[in-house]
């Protein structure tokens, strides 16, 4: 920035200055460490993200005239990047990341110059992208296991509410609650199973064979018939006559090699994760959610400190599932706590209000 050397800053701007400076420079490390557990694109992306935050590190040193004798400790959340980024490596750190960039103070601070700025907005698009490819890659499973693991905490906090508020005693409620969690893991582990896999034939079948590739060579290249095959999959009549040419010079022109899919299309679709793999995820933790709510009653806990401690465990385990939810998509991690506990808690209200209901009217 023209004549910052002439700038005699304020006691309040050089510690200003210097929390950029560290936050910049614990920020590049952060990327640093992912990018070594990285290989290809992926690393090299995270490697120019480091760079260009020691360019804004650069800027700061400037405007503070080189290294100053005492630095501050960077953000709590820029830490805790880098020590999840150490330890971990995971889509968590990447979430986290980009909601931090979202949050840059450059806008509004003139000594930020303008193109700090923007690197900061397409660094949030950057890490945005980076983030979405870990997020499909747990699409699957990842989805089986938190759904899974909430339907058992709502579920059978509801079904314990509800029949220990008939006034039975705490043995039937025990034995209703392992029941209720062998029935559910069983249910969600089938049903997982036979979506997934449903959705991988349904994909299988709208796959582009590759039966014609090899009659290529034979086809009229004035009048053919390649031409409805890109039709069908959604182009307009020219583009798909201009496709076909292009397809049939480019076979007749070429020594064979080996395919990566159909002509005219990618090979593969979008991951939709394994059958088994989800069913197991989701039986698995829905039977560890469901489990949570029997807990007092397996210690030998009853009446309403059995129900306080249920309330307790399970409030934890849906705001914790809530707010890993709210991480990994980007959103306000709290918010999403919040909700996963008011869906949770009032499924469990209306559970009970029904069993206070019913003990009465058999009363």
């Amino acid at each position: 920035m023209p004549g910052t050397a002439a700038v005699q800053p304020t006691p309040r701007e050089r510690r200003r200055w210097s929390r950029y400076l560290v936050n910049e420079r614990a920020e590049a490390r952060v990327y640093r460490e992912l990018a070594g557990r990285r290989t290809g694109e992926e690393r090299d992306i995270l490697l120019a993200l480091a760079d260009a935050e020691g360019r804004h590190e650069a800027h700061w040193l400037e405007l503070l005239g080189g290294e100053p004798e005492a630095l501050p400790r960077a953000s709590t959340g820029t830490r805790l990047l880098g020590w999840m980024a150490k330890h971990f490596g995971s889509i968590f750190v990447l979430a986290l990341a980009q909601n931090a960039e979202g949050r840059s103070p450059y806008d509004d601070d003139p000594h930020a110059t303008a193109a700090m700025a923007a690197d900061e907005k397409v660094h949030q698009e950057v890490v945005r992208g980076l983030a979405a490819r870990g997020r499909r890659r747990l699409s699957g499973t990842f989805r089986a296991a938190v759904f899974g693991a909430n339907d058992g905490l709502v579920s059978n906090l509801a079904l314990v509410m509800g029949i220990g508020a008939t006034g039975v005693a705490p043995k039937f409620v025990l034995f209703s609650g392992i029941a209720g969690l062998l029935a559910g893991a069983l249910s969600m582990g089938a049903g997982e199973f036979v979506s997934v896999r449903s959705q991988r034939e349904l994909l299988e079948a709208t796959e582009p064979g590759e039966f014609a590739d090899g009659v290529l060579p034979d086809l009229d290249l004035d009048a053919n018939e390649l031409a409805l095959v890109f039709r069908s999959r959604g182009m307009g009549e020219q583009d798909a006559l201009d496709r076909a040419r292009r397809a049939l010079e480019r076979e007749r022109g070429a020594i064979a090699h080996p395919r990566t899919g159909p002509i005219g299309v990618p090979a593969g679709h979008d991951v939709v994760g394994s059958a088994w793999g989800a069913a197991l995820s989701s039986f698995l933790f829905f039977a560890s959610g469901a489990i949570v709510p029997v807990l007092p009653w397996i210690f030998g806990l009853s009446g309403f400190a059995a129900v306080a401690v249920a309330l307790l465990l399970v409030g934890i385990a849906l705001m914790s599932t809530g707010a890993m939810v709210g991480l990994l998509s980007g959103g306000p991690p709290l918010r999403r706590a919040l909700r996963q506990l008011l869906i949770g808690f009032g499924a469990a209200a209306i559970t009970y209000g029904l069993g206070l209901l019913f003990d009465v009217s058999l009363g």
